[in-house]
Parts: structure tokens; sequence; C-alpha cells
């Protein structure tokens, strides 16, 4: 019997058409989209010598920005304050482009919302750290965080996986 093509490939064989249908996500490219540092009571808090209360909040956002295209924005806001006024206000929203192909649907957003934040945090996490310095401050060093636990938790509170749309959030 002479090769014919079947249509039928095996993993040695190459697919016909030269499709790739290996999966994979990527990360494009990774910016500061915002950021904003107050200090409101300069110089004042500057002769307090008591150290600040300093709450800081997360939010994830992601939204497709073309075919197979993610933006997913780390926004950190943290808030500084001390004997009642406020020491700063940092407010940053650093993004990544990620790509994926051939991400099986269920599993894209626990994608764009735990492991893409996770690779976002350690840059996200310099330009806090430096701004809050740059402010004459010392600089704030936030601890690792589990991005991807943070989502499974959320998902299991909220019952059901939610669908990332235009935008989602964890």
């Amino acid at each position: 019997m002479d090769d014919q093509d079947n249509g039928v490939t095996t993993p040695d064989q190459p697919l016909a058409n030269g499709e790739d249908t290996v999966p994979a996500a990527g990360l494009i490219s990774q910016y500061t989209k915002d950021l904003s540092f107050e200090n409101p009571n300069a110089p004042a808090v500057y002769q307090n010598q008591t150290p600040p209360a300093i709450d800081v909040q997360f939010n994830i956002g992601a939204a497709q920005v073309g075919d197979e295209v993610h933006e997913v924005v780390l926004k950190i806001d943290v808030r500084a304050e001390t004997d009642g006024q406020v020491a700063f206000i940092v407010d940053l929203s650093y993004a990544g482009l990620f790509g994926l192909r051939n991400i099986p649907a269920e599993h894209v957003q626990p994608f764009l919302l735990g492991e893409a934040p996770r690779l976002l945090f350690p840059f996200a996490r310099r330009v806090l750290s430096d701004a809050v310095r740059d402010g004459g401050f010392p600089p704030l060093l936030l601890e690792p965080i589990d991005f991807g636990q943070l989502y499974l938790q959320q998902s299991e509170q909220a019952g059901i996986q939610p669908n990332v749309g235009d935008f989602g959030q964890a």
C-alpha cells in the first residue's frame, strides 16, 4: 500500500496544513498603565515618629483586546495613615498583554485572573516600592501573593466559575 494522506496524523507526522494546535500562553508586553502618588500632609508627616498603618487593596481585571490577546490589569491601592493623618496614598495599575493560543475555554479565566497577576506582581511591586521611596518614605515591600489560590477561593465562595467576557475580576 502506498503512503497516501488519509487525513490522520501521528505524533511524529506534522499536520497537513502546518496548523499549530499546541496550547501556548505568553507575556507579550508589560507596562505601567496608571500611577498616582499623593503625599498630602508633607512636610508635617515627616515629623511624626509613629510608623504608619498601611492598608493595601488589590483588584485584577482582564479584557480581550485582540484576537488571542488579553490585557490583564493588576490594580494596587495603598493608603498609609499615622495618628489619623494620611502619610501617603499610592494607586498603581500595572498591566500586561498576554497572548493565548489554543487554550481551552475553561482554562482562560483561571490563567488571566490567577497566573497572569502572579507574573506581573514582582514588577508592580518594584514600581510601587520605588514610588513610595521617591515620595520620601521607606520603600514599601509587599509580601508575595498567591493569586492562583485567591482565584480558587473566590470562585468557591461564589459557588461558580465566573466567565471572562469583556471584563472579569478576581
